[in-house]
C-alpha cells in the first residue's frame, strides 16, 4: 500500500511539474475590471506566472471544500462531544457505585444463589 501511495505521488509531482513548465509566461491579474476600476480609483494588480495562478486556484478551492465541510459537519462533532460527555458520566456514575457497594455482584444472580427464588420443576 506504501508503493503505491508513493507512486501516485510521483505522478501527481510529474504532472505539477508538466504544467508548471507548460503555463511557465506571466499573466496580469487585476482587483476590478479596468473601467471599473478607472472610475473608483482602485489599480492594483499583479503579475504571475500561469502556474502560480492555476495551482494558486486549486488551492484556494480545496480550503473552501475544507472550510464548508468543516462547518456542514458542525452538528455531527457536537452530537458526538455530547455523547462523549454523556457516556463519561455513566461511565463516572457506575465506578461511583461500584465502589460504594464492594462485594456485590449481579442482583439476578444473588438471588439464585440464595434459594428464595423458586426453580422450575422438572415433570
Amino acid at each position: 500500500m506504501r508503493v503505491v501511495k508513493f507512486v501516485v505521488l510521483a505522478i501527481v509531482a510529474v504532472l505539477l511539474v508538466a504544467v508548471a513548465l507548460a503555463n511557465s509566461q506571466p499573466v496580469t491579474l487585476l482587483l476590478l475590471p479596468e473601467t471599473m476600476a478607472a472610475f473608483l480609483g482602485l489599480t492594483w494588480s499583479v503579475t504571475l506566472p500561469m502556474f502560480v495562478v492555476i495551482l494558486g486556484a486549486v488551492v484556494i478551492g480545496l480550503l473552501i471544500g475544507f472550510l464548508w465541510e468543516f462547518a456542514r459537519e458542525h452538528k455531527h462533532r457536537a452530537a458526538a462531544r455530547t455523547e462523549r460527555r454523556e457516556r463519561e458520566s455513566l461511565q463516572r456514575e457506575v465506578k461511583k457505585m461500584r465502589a460504594e457497594k464492594p462485594g456485590q455482584g449481579d442482583e439476578i444472580l444473588a438471588l439464585l444463589e440464595d434459594g428464595s427464588v423458586p426453580q422450575k420443576r422438572a415433570s
